[in-house]
């Protein structure tokens, strides 16, 4: 898969090409999202989105759905392109997980605006909060959405820090979810390398 730093039709695999990568990188792209998702507390997974895991998405729904056409493709693009991180942010899929339905009902049901009240914070800086679905509202006055999509926006000197070895905590300090953990060092080390 290349990286090229900017997604475009040109950049893609055909449908051919991505069904032999894939056969061959599967294991690999797997263990890029794995070390890239952190758990908060029991019920939430922050995965963070890279280049390579966004290609692969759009990768992904080009061979489920045999899109080949270049304004399908470029629907596809446009949909996943915003999840890239672009040197000065961190861009992630939060995902609120419960196995059981009504327990995820009545969650989801106490969690309104948990989105807003999760940050990031980089040792020896104040936290920052997330910009959470910015597309779309996710939520209504009944329940919040299990999926949301969040950017954490980092000033130069956060990401100087974070380059340098500074540790990152993960929390969220909603009423009903309070939680934080620190970021593991092989998942910052990767994440680092989003930043400029």
């Amino acid at each position: 898969m290349q990286i090229t730093g900017k997604i475009t039709p040109d950049s893609l695999m055909t449908l051919e090409a991505y069904s032999k990568y894939r056969k061959e990188h599967k294991a690999q792209i797997m263990a890029h999202r794995q070390l890239r998702s952190v758990h908060l507390g029991e019920h939430i997974n922050v995965q963070f989105e890279s280049e390579t895991s966004i290609r692969y998405q759009i990768q992904e729904m080009l061979r489920l759905e045999k899109i080949f056409e270049e304004q399908a493709i470029n629907q596809e693009i446009e949909a996943y392109a915003p999840l890239l991180p672009d040197g000065s942010n961190w861009k992630a899929t939060m995902m609120i997980e419960y196995p059981d339905v009504n327990e995820r009902k009545r969650e989801l049901a106490r969690l309104i605006g948990v989105e807003d009240h999760l940050f990031v914070e980089i040792e020896g800086h104040a936290r920052v909060y997330a910009i959470a679905d910015e597309d779309m509202d996710r939520e209504n006055d009944e329940k919040t959405s299990a999926v949301h999509f969040v950017r954490f926006e980092l000033s130069p000197v956060m990401c100087a820090a974070v380059k340098a070895g500074a540790s990152v905590k993960l929390g969220c300090d909603h009423t009903h979810y309070p939680a934080h953990v620190t970021i593991p060092a092989d998942a910052l080390a990767s994440l680092a390398g989003d930043l400029r």
